[in-house]
């Protein structure tokens, strides 16, 4: 049960006064939420956050008060100008004065009653807004704030500004805000007082009084103390929430597996080359995972083509020598196929048998596969996600592998758990994901890389190209398959879009079709899966020699002979997408290159971007630039995966705070396993505030 200190915190939105059903809405469309849909809270407004402040404390005068700068005014009322009958459209004016000139308040469409009731004539009022000058004249359209001077107290001299949304005015959404600071109640201390000390951290609360209410123009920055406070509390809610997971998965006590080594000598020597260091180094770490008797939870990050696959295989062969079966799970059935297509041949050189079971397998075929799975005659399974959801039934599953871990979240992990006897789980991304988003997305897991390129793999030449020189490309490339090579030719949409001045797949496909004829082909995401196969087949089979689609390509798709990839505006494209879809050339021994078409004129991050792809082929490096420019953001599609996307926490200012708080996570864990003392049940506390309860209900589950 939710402790009920946190209660008032929990309440819908609209207990708030004045915050109906439509005003909830409105909020619901700037509160950072937790991605569950649910409804609106009270505590979910204390995390909307000012992203700038407007300074009031500038008193000049108005002789001396610039042009456009926001200035505060301490005036008498002289007259009032109402609008002149008849003409609503004419501003009401309210002539003032201070010890240095005159000035016209000016307001359209007001009402004279209210304007006299808070502008009276002779009495003295502190008015705060924009400057303006009419030939010579000074003006203030619409004040901000208007005062009487005995109020003076009342009036904000630095204004939190906030992110809105059309129909909800700033003042509607401070009033809601401070209501729910109201509500804010005194919690215990959840921080170790040492490091809050060292770190000249103030309490939550008043972290969070100050951040909507600063006295200071810098108090309302990320790299304030303030912020950074409440930004560590959220850190450390997700390294708990992920080693209270980690741990809940290793109590679930694996086995030991052990071998001796045969059947992985027998793959070795079916492999056309040898494994680079760093695949070496993570089959050693994985082996040693493997032989502990506690479950393996281990992420394997390699850049596209750098060998994932074979050092998945090689963990594989150690589970089939200790007697047990391994599936690997990929997002997709054109990736699973092709996991199929590479592992097939190596398991049969070592004796062992390895089965595919995707969505297409159907009635005898897919039961004969069922039945072989569920009588240990299969050693490897390879599949999508249809291999933890349906009724497959394993003889002795030891070891999950799962592809592209970016669109499995950290809830999926324990479901796949729930097959076989808890197995060891190795999950593999080829998206080179920042050292600090790996912290923060993937803090439950031990991890390895691999960071050189296989022997035999070709650098691949990057070059920028305006559209004015299509022609050129188009006439390179009647040369490069007239030599027996391969293109593909990437668009950023499906079809043509009125919204959206870009070139289609299906018109450039039409277009190339006028003069390469049949050696064309087409893919795209609205394609049936049979289709999308069938235009692989093609392409790789080389029936056709170009193959024009969208960034259906971008993952896992291995054509060795396809030499040259052509990214149409490329400037609409991210930059770890961007280097993914290089990533489908440069797999055989000639020399590959990578066009990228654009259109100009470019923004800064574009340039930056294509700059990057220019100067490094890199993953992990492209994946830090990745951050710099877009901020945390989408760059693991957090969205859709269940990784986290921070409310407050900004990667790029906080990441020395990343590092502390899963430090501090998996120290209090080993001291505190069940959070039963009294910094214990605070820290319930901040797992709660931060939407972490999925973590509270491990710890109930044991």
């Amino acid at each position: 049960m939710r402790p009920s200190l946190l209660d008032p915190l929990f309440a819908p939105v609209t207990t708030l006064d004045g915050v109906g059903a439509k005003l909830a809405d409105l909020l619901s469309n700037i509160v950072p939420g937790d991605g569950t849909g649910r409804e609106l809270r009270v505590g979910d407004l204390l995390f909307v956050l000012p992203h700038s402040l407007v300074d009031r404390r500038n008193r000049p005068g108005i002789a001396n008060a610039p042009e456009g700068a926001i200035v505060t005014l301490e005036l008498t009322v002289s007259r009032h100008h109402p609008s002149p009958p008849g003409r609503k459209s004419a501003p009401y004016r309210v002539f003032a004065f201070d010890d240095t000139g005159e000035i016209a308040l000016t307001f359209f469409h007001a009402r004279a009653q209210w304007l006299e009731k808070v502008l009276p004539e002779g009495e003295k009022v502190l008015v705060s807004g924009r400057m303006e000058w009419f030939n010579g004249r000074p003006s203030m359209v619409h004040p901000d704030f208007i005062v009487p001077a005995a109020e003076a107290d009342t009036l904000p001299t630095l204004e939190p500004v906030y992110p809105l949304t059309a129909g909800l005015s700033a003042k509607v959404l401070r009033r809601a805000i401070g209501q729910a600071l109201e509500r804010l109640p005194d919690l215990p201390e959840w921080q170790d007082p040492a490091f809050l000390a060292r770190n000249r951290m103030p309490g939550f609360g008043a972290a969070l009084r100050r951040l909507h209410a600063p006295q200071e123009p810098d108090d309302s920055t990320p790299e304030s103390q303030f912020w950074r406070r409440v930004a560590y509390d959220e850190f450390l809610a997700g390294q708990l929430s992920l080693a209270l997971v980690r741990a809940r998965v290793k109590r679930l006590s694996g086995r030991p597996l052990t071998g001796d080594g045969h059947l992985e000598a027998k793959i070795r020597a079916a492999l056309p080359y040898a494994l680079t260091g760093s695949q070496e180094e993570a089959v050693r770490d994985i082996h040693a995972d493997l032989g502990q008797p506690e479950r393996m939870v281990r992420l394997l990050q390699g850049d596209v083509g750098a060998g994932k696959t074979v050092v998945a295989l090689l963990a594989m062969a150690r589970a089939a020598e200790a007697g047990a079966q391994s599936a690997l799970m990929a997002p997709t059935e054109i990736l699973a196929r092709q996991h199929f297509a590479t592992i097939r041949p190596l398991a049969e050189a070592a004796g062992l048998t390895a089965a595919v079971l995707t969505g297409r397998e159907k009635g005898k075929e897919r039961q004969n596969t069922l039945d072989a799975i569920a009588s240990g005659a299969v050693d490897f399974v390879i599949g999508t996600h249809a291999l933890f959801q349906e009724s497959v039934s394993f003889h002795d599953l030891a070891l999950a592998v799962i592809d592209e871990q970016h669109r499995f979240g950290v809830h999926q992990r324990l479901a796949i758990t729930a097959k076989g006897n808890a197995p060891d789980m190795l999950v593999m991304t080829a998206t080179p994901i920042p050292r600090t988003l790996v912290l923060s997305a993937f803090g439950d897991m031990d991890v390895s890389r691999l960071t050189e390129k296989p022997a035999g793999r070709q650098p691949i030449r990057t070059v920028t190209l305006p559209m004015e020189r299509l022609g050129e490309l188009v006439e390179r490339i009647r040369k490069a398959l007239a030599e027996g090579q391969k293109a593909y030719w990437i668009c950023p949409l499906v079809e043509e879009s009125e919204e959206v001045p870009l070139t289609s797949a299906e018109d450039r496909f039409a277009a190339l079709q006028k003069i390469f004829g049949s050696a064309v082909g087409l893919v795209h995401g609205r394609m049936k899966a049979a289709e999308k196969d069938e235009a692989m087949r093609a392409f790789k089979a080389g029936e056709t020699r170009i193959l024009v689609g969208t960034t259906v390509v971008e993952v896992g798709v291995d054509v060795s002979d396809a030499t040259i990839i052509v990214i149409e505006h490329a400037e609409r494209f991210g930059l770890a997408q961007l280097h993914q879809l290089r990533g489908r050339v440069g797999r055989g021994a000639l020399a590959s290159s990578c066009v990228l078409l654009y259109k100009g004129p470019l923004g800064q991050t574009a340039i930056r971007r294509l700059e990057v792809m220019r100067e490094t082929e890199d993953g992990f490096v492209i994946a830090e630039e990745d951050l710099k420019l877009r901020g945390e953001g989408d760059l693991l599609g957090t969205k859709q995966s269940g990784t986290p996307g921070f409310r407050v926490a900004r990667i790029e200012s906080h990441t020395d705070l990343l590092q502390a708080a899963r430090d501090d996570a998996r120290l209090i864990l080993s001291q505190d396993s069940d959070l039963e003392t009294p910094r214990g049940e605070a820290l319930r506390l901040l797992l709660y505030l931060f939407g972490r309860d999925e973590a509270v209900r491990l710890l109930r589950a044991g």
